[in-house]
This record gives C-alpha cells, structure tokens and sequence, in this order.
C-alpha cells in the first residue's frame, strides 16, 4: 500500500503512518460511524457523509459522498435479485463521489468492510484516497458483536483525540445493556424468537442480533451470534416453530417493512408459524435500529426486549413501539 495511504486495522494499531489525533475534518461513509462521531460530540468536524446518514438530523445538511446503483422504489425481491447478480458480476451497489471527496478534503475517512450491501466497497476508498491531495487517514470498522460495536466506539475516540468522552458514552451504554439483562435473567420463560433481517426471500439475522435476542430474554431459532444473516426458506421459519416473529428489515423502515410483509402473509407456511397464530409477530425499524452497529444497538436492544416481554422491560421514552400484527387465530 502507498505511503500516502495510512490504513488502520480494526483492533487499533496502525498499519502505516501516524495516527491523526485532532481529526478536524472527517468524513463518514457509514450511518453508525456518523452516529458515533455525533455522540463522541464532535459533529462540527464532519464534513461528509454517505447518502443514508439521516441521524441526527443535523447532519442531513452536509454533502453526500455516496449514491446508490441500485433503485431504492423495488420490491424486496426485485431488491434481492438485483443485489446478488451484482455480487455476482462484481459491479458495485454505491458509487463514491470522488469529485467531492477532493473539494471536501478529509483528513480522516471512515469505512467498512462487514458487508458489501451496506456501503462503498472498501477497495473502491482505498483507491480513491490514493489521489486524494489531503491524503486522509482510514479507519476501517467490522464489528461482529455488541463488544465490537464498544471497541469501534473506544477506537474512534481514540483516534479522533476524544478519550475520555468515548469511555463515557461506552460505560453508559454498557449500564443500559446491563440493567436489561438483569431483568431478563429474573424471566421464568424465554420464547423461541425468529428474527428475520428479510422477508421476500426470508433472511436470518446475523453479527450482533443474535445476541440483542438473548440479551433481550429470547432464544434466537434461526440466527447465530458473530455470524452472517443467511437465506433461507419459509419452510426453514416453519421448522424453527418460533413463538415470536421480530422483522426489521435491513433498510426498511416499519411502514416499508408492512407492506412488504403484506406479499409473504399468502405464503402457505405463514399462517402455521405459532407466532403468526398467537399474534406475537412484530415489526420495527431496520433502517434506523439493528442494522446500525452505532449507539442505537442498545436502542434497538430495549425495543427488542419490550417486544417479548413487555410486562419485565418498559418501552424507554422517545422510542417507537414495535408495530403489532394481529394474529391469524
């Protein structure tokens, strides 16, 4: 890699170059990373960000790096088809502005490298910060688990020259965690919950979900802690015999997520799935909550945990209420 490049890998140190502690121009390519730069209360040095950073929304008026090649108005299946042919032939799902990456001049340029749905390839950033003038440090985040999620928070504090800030917000976010699994361990029944990231074809949940659903006093049936969400089938969903159905489809936010769940309610398994017949199937925002490894996991941990088991875990202020589908009986 060119000296011009400073890479740091996901643990912290550096691969080359020098870090920059007084990062004074940051640009995010991811919503979480702009997220946790918005809660390390540096939010004036963002100068970028990708086109699905919408939270806080004081960032909504900073120029966008990214777009997507692929029409956000189809369906979920159309979605789906067009994202694995694209894998397929290696052509990419963003396109990064590099136009405006050279006028804005980063000095600091977050990334990842997890999914290859969810934002610019890392590739395609690396090559464009080769010919950038500014010559922008990289920060590469791929957390697997909640942990992860506190150690990217940690990392970029530590990068950014904000340490003491990044401790605080990570020690009150793990109190949050905490105080929900101490409730769940009193709970004399944990259900059976399918999570699915996706429904037209169905998809596990995967990474951190798992856990959020163990945390929250659930038996994941489908998904596995650390790992990807996969494909699967309604007869897979079937075979899982879930007490609980809980939806956020990856992108989708809940009236989005209502009407694709209204193409798959006509699939023969559904109405034989125990949580569509005990009206225990739930939907929330996937855009804003569970696909956004950033501070809001532990919001979308509190949503979950509300979701099976309102009675031990009170919805917090200011959150949504997981939408409800009545049952088939």
């Amino acid at each position: 890699m060119p000296s011009t490049c400073k890479k740091m890998d996901y643990e912290g140190e550096l691969v080359a170059g020098k870090a920059v502690k007084r990062a004074k121009r940051i640009v995010s390519l991811l919503p979480s990373a702009t997220e946790i730069v918005c809660a390390l209360g540096v939010s004036d040095r963002l100068v970028g960000v990708s086109h699905e950073c919408d939270y806080p929304s004081l960032v909504s008026g900073l120029p966008q790096v990214t777009h997507p090649l692929i029409p956000t108005d189809a369906s979920g299946r159309q979605i789906d088809e067009i994202v694995r042919e694209q894998l397929r032939s290696q052509q990419a799902l963003y396109a990064l502005d590099r136009a405006a990456l050279e006028e804005l001049q980063p000095d600091l340029i977050i990334t990842q490298s997890l999914c290859d749905v969810c934002a610019v390839a890392e590739d395609e950033v690396l090559w464009a910060v080769r010919t950038l003038p500014s010559h922008p440090q990289v920060i590469n985040l791929e957390p697997q688990a909640l942990a992860d999620v506190f150690a990217s928070i940690r990392h970029l504090a530590r990068v950014i020259g904000v340490d003491p800030v990044g401790e605080e917000v990570v020690t009150r976010l793990e109190d949050r965690v905490n105080s929900v699994m101490a409730r769940s361990q009193r709970l004399p029944h944990r259900p059976r919950v399918a999570f699915l990231e996706w429904l037209d074809p169905p998809f596990s949940s995967g990474h951190w979900t798992p856990e959020l659903v163990h945390f929250a006093g659930g038996i994941e049936a489908l998904g596995k802690a650390g790992e990807r969400s996969r494909t699967l089938s309604w007869d897979d969903v079937l075979d899982a015999q879930p007490e609980v159905l809980a939806i956020a489809c990856c992108g989708f936010d809940t009236e989005r997520a209502l009407r694709e769940l209204a193409g798959v309610q006509t699939v023969p398994q559904w109405r034989e799935l125990p949580a569509v017949r005990a009206g225990r199937v739930y939907i929330m925002d996937g855009s804003q909550y569970f696909n956004r490894p950033g501070p809001r996991l532990v919001d979308s941990l509190e949503l979950l945990a509300h979701a099976l088991h309102p009675e031990t875990h009170r919805l917090p202020a200011g959150l949504p209420a997981p939408l409800r589908v009545p049952g088939v009986g």
